[in-house]
């Protein structure tokens, strides 16, 4: 009895034991992401370019007589203005000059007066019949040729004055000076070597080039007035400097297929450099009511860009997307999501369509939600 007994305890012990083991499904674990909501606004139609920095004026000085440099007043990456006294060349031999020009020109104007005077003379002596007129006429002639002389070396005297002016050399911009090639001691020729480089660089131009394709735009965007243009420095980090575009190019590159163009800058704070590489961004015109999300929430894949939406069911639902771009950090979705849709910006390496999701509150404004 005892045998069967515990036979019929075991069969009746035995099905809730096994339904007690058997291992509940577990579900699938949902995902956490970052999202935002896609917005509809008005975007900036912006076009992109690298630009270089270039002085608003550049000039080298090169010495205009030919001497030995005496003395540089001024220190290599200094601050000058307009008529600073920068380079001396050495004076003596061009004082020495102007001394004998200004010598001849006095002996020049005593002969001259003497020779009128004695002209003046014969013209009444001839009158009265005493001298010849060959004789006046002699003597007409040479007062004439002796005022030419005076004449001349008045010039002569003018340019001394002038070849000595050159001796000091001075900044004719305000600006930075560069590097000094010739020193005090250094002999210089006229128009030879420059000795060094004022650039004035407030303002300051950045050149840059646009596709050829953009000229209608562009055209249209500069005769609605003055077209704003932005340079950002990449390893500053500060807020881009705003200008103008002042110039635009004649004729388009055929070879490259683009045109040239500057844009002027204040630069009150010298931070654009000349030969700098700098980002241009350029506003053509403006896309009202686009939809836009943040640019890390599309994503490149083998049939093209796409990115993750959350529906209603906390799931994650694969789209398909064209886009444009829409300015710093964003684009535009020119197709397959509209606005008010959830979008997710972090997270999507570990999702799959239909995944479950968990995440923050979207927020209107598209910013992101952590």
């Amino acid at each position: 009895m005892k045998r069967i007994a515990y036979l019929l305890w075991f069969a009746l012990f035995l099905p809730t034991a096994c339904a007690e083991q058997k291992e509940k499904p577990k579900g699938k674990l949902a995902v956490p992401v970052r999202t935002v909501q896609a917005i509809q606004k008005t975007v900036p139609v912006q076009v992109r370019a690298i630009g270089t920095v270039e002085p608003f004026s550049s000039v080298a000085l090169k010495a205009q007589v030919s001497g030995q440099i005496s003395r540089i007043h001024v220190a290599e990456g200094s601050e000058v203005r307009q008529g600073d006294l920068l380079i001396t060349i050495d004076p003596e031999p061009f004082q020495a000059v102007l001394r004998q020009t200004e010598a001849a020109l006095a002996k020049s104007q005593a002969q001259a007066r003497f020779a009128a005077d004695q002209a003046r003379r014969y013209e009444g002596l001839l009158k009265e019949g005493i001298v010849t007129h060959d004789q006046h006429d002699q003597l007409q002639a040479n007062a004439e040729s002796l005022a030419a002389a005076v004449a001349a070396d008045r010039a002569a005297v003018a340019n001394a004055r002038i070849q000595l002016g050159y001796c000091a050399i001075r900044s004719p911009i305000s600006g930075r000076t560069g590097s000094i090639g010739l020193h005090a001691g250094n002999l210089v020729k006229a128009n030879d070597q420059a000795i060094l480089t004022v650039n004035q660089i407030s303002p300051a131009y950045v050149s840059f080039n646009l596709p050829e394709k953009r000229m209608a735009e562009l055209k249209r965007a500069l005769a609605g007035g003055q077209l704003k243009v932005k340079a950002v420095l990449p390893q500053d980090g500060g807020a881009p400097e705003t200008g103008t575009i002042s110039f635009l190019d004649n004729t388009a590159n055929p070879a490259t297929g683009t045109i040239r163009l500057k844009g002027l800058f204040e630069n009150r704070s010298r931070r654009l450099w000349p030969g700098q590489f700098v980002d241009v961004v350029l506003t053509l015109n403006s896309r009202p009511n686009v939809v836009v999300v943040p640019s890390p929430a599309v994503q490149q894949g083998q049939q093209g860009e796409y990115l993750y939406v959350v529906n209603r069911e906390q799931q994650a639902e694969l789209r398909q997307v064209v886009t444009a771009p829409a300015g710093e950090g964003e684009l535009v979705i020119e197709k397959g999501v509209n606005a008010g849709e959830i979008v997710v910006v972090d997270g999507q390496l570990r999702l799959t369509p239909g995944a479950g999701v968990t995440m923050s509150a979207p927020a209107s404004t598209g910013k992101q939600q952590q």
